[in-house]
């Protein structure tokens, strides 16, 4: 999966390069459709493949803001001591 995340963005970045070559030395009709392709296979083919690769393995469980996670987040806070000691000195005054 890696290689071919790799291949496809050496093959977009590729064709950023040539459409802009075709944009300011040839036809710059082509080199701005050859950029646009571009910029869409990067969206619809590259962002797709290396975000199914990066949450492979991982539940959407653990990064949704349910109820409980809520709960479990307000849990682990309350539960957590002052890092120094100015809380102290702020309640006796």
């Amino acid at each position: 999966m890696r290689a071919l995340i790799k291949l496809v963005f050496i093959l977009i970045a590729a064709g950023f390069v040539l459409g802009a070559y075709y944009k300011l030395y040839d036809n710059e009709i082509i080199g701005e459709r050859i950029i646009g392709i571009s910029v869409l296979a990067s969206a619809f083919v590259l962002m797709p493949l290396f975000l199914a690769h990066r949450w492979k393995g991982k539940r959407l469980q653990d990064y949704t803001l349910t109820k409980e996670n809520m709960d479990r987040m307000n849990k682990n806070n309350s539960n957590k001591a002052p890092e120094n000691g100015h809380d102290k000195d702020k309640a006796s005054n």
